[in-house]
């Protein structure tokens, strides 16, 4: 018999497939936890993925959660069933009840990383924000769940860079092959429950980064042209993208780079302002500090030279920054500011 034969994962997104496909270790994943598709578009999982016919194709024992928070009696009631060994927490997103966390023998492994790496740069969304910062590198932690957020104790940790030509996407799979190496080079010691525990240094003062959501791509024409140069990137696919208006037109910007800090005539141009159009129909917006260049868009606005972005009566959201100018903001900010909500 094998030393640990009841893995599960849990996760609904696209780098939860990868993962599963690619994992190379000698112990079957039997479980899979999940989200149907009805509920990852209620939840806005930012690319989620229907895993439930992929998953039972290979075999897995497939189980769609009633509630992303597995609250729901139904779903304590399955999972205290299955008498899981260990579960891997990946593209799951949602903290996991100490009910839950109580009845695996062995514990539940998730992945939080952070430019800044634990205990600071806990909560939401922290490769955004290291792209949103302009940060150059992001630590990956494997780590044992406890009940609180991203608390608990580090398993192994891996560093990888950020470039200048890093996405959200091109973060996404970094950090998915970063979770396959980690959980690879650490299974042994996982399965024979002997892996080490190295619990977080709280003398650091743990910080967090607040949800961002789909209606935060909005563009804030007030940024500098590098500011807002990242801000695309951070926001491109696999999320909703940034965007803007003409009049009552969303124009959603996928892909933008900075094109000089020169403005080639430019000067009296607002912020905001398309100053040329080329042929292919890529543009160039006069920013603070100089000129962007958008090469991938979708509007049903024409846009035409001298048209002007507005926001359309909305305000974009301005996050509290902490005293050096990030995002991340201590505890007792975090909860001032309502940034972090673990049943979000």
């Amino acid at each position: 018999m094998a030393i640990c034969e009841r893995i599960a994962v849990f996760g609904c997104k696209a780098t939860t497939r990868f993962l599963l496909e690619h994992l190379d270790i000698p112990y079957p994943i039997r479980f899979l936890i999940t989200l149907s598709a009805e509920a990852g578009i209620k939840h806005q999982v930012a690319d989620y993925f229907d895993l439930k016919p992929w998953a039972e194709a290979r075999g897995m024992e497939v189980y769609q959660a009633r509630y992303y928070s597995l609250r729901h009696p139904d779903d304590l009631a399955y999972l205290k069933r299955l008498e899981l060994d260990l579960a891997f927490v990946i593209g799951w997103q949602r903290l996991l009840p100490a009910e839950v966390l109580s009845a695996l023998r062995i514990g539940a492994f998730g992945m939080h990383g952070s430019a800044v790496n634990l205990p600071r740069g806990r909560g939401r969304s922290p490769m955004n924000w290291s792209l949103i910062e302009g940060r150059q590198a992001f630590y990956t932690n494997l780590f044992l769940y406890d009940p609180g957020v991203d608390s608990g104790d580090i398993v192994d940790t891996f560093k990888f860079q950020i470039t200048p030509h890093d996405t959200a996407e091109t973060l996404h799979f970094k950090n998915t092959l970063a979770m396959k190496y980690l959980i690879e080079r650490n299974i042994e010691a996982l399965v024979h429950n002997e892996f080490r525990r190295i619990p977080q240094d709280i003398s650091l003062k743990p910080t967090y980064y607040p949800k961002r959501t789909p209606d935060d791509g909005l563009i804030d024409w007030e940024l500098d042209v590098y500011a807002l140069e990242r801000f695309i990137r951070a926001v491109t696919r696999p999320f909703s993208g940034a965007f803007t208006f003409v009049n009552e037109e969303i124009v959603r910007i996928w892909r933008a780079q900075v094109f000089d800090l020169n403005d080639f005539g430019y000067e009296r141009a607002l912020p905001g302002t398309v100053v040329a159009v080329f042929e292919r129909g890529n543009f160039l917006v006069k920013c603070l500090g100089g000129l962007l260049l958008v090469t991938e868009y979708e509007s049903k606005a024409a846009i035409k030279r001298h048209v002007r972005f507005s926001n359309n009566g909305r305000q974009p959201r301005r996050f509290p920054r902490n005293p050096q100018g990030f995002f991340d903001l201590s505890e007792a900010d975090t909860e001032e500011n309502r940034c972090v909500s673990p049943e979000e």
